[in-house]
């Protein structure tokens, strides 16, 4: 089993930047491919990023040249540095783990892009 835990999320200004983590617990970390997951209340979660065991990334459009996915697997992280950030940032941010079996979540953390 893993577990994902979520953290860093807040209220931040237009234009400032959040750093996003989520720590997973279990041995099998390093052969997930991780990804951050957003969700408005009354929308459908949206893919925002993700990263391969190999370190791969790929970002939704929205968000590309604004955020970055990276990963510790020897410390069992993966973050989510967001910068430039607008008010439709706004949602709550879920960690996602992706294996062939299934999937994995957190329970999110919400951030807030507002003035």
């Amino acid at each position: 089993q893993v577990q994902l835990v979520e953290s860093g999320g807040g209220l931040v200004q237009p234009g400032g930047s959040l750093r996003l983590s989520c720590a997973a617990s279990g041995s099998i970390f390093s052969i997930l491919t991780m990804g951050w997951y957003r969700q408005v209340p009354g929308q459908q979660r949206e893919l925002v990023a993700t990263i391969t065991s190999g370190g791969t990334t790929s970002y939704a459009d929205s968000v590309k040249g604004r955020f970055t996915i990276s990963r510790d697997n020897a410390k069992n992280t993966v973050d989510l540095q967001m910068n430039s950030l607008k008010p439709e940032d706004t949602a709550v941010y879920y960690c996602n783990g992706r294996a062939n079996w299934g999937n994995y979540w957190g329970k999110g953390t919400l951030v807030t892009v507002s003035s």
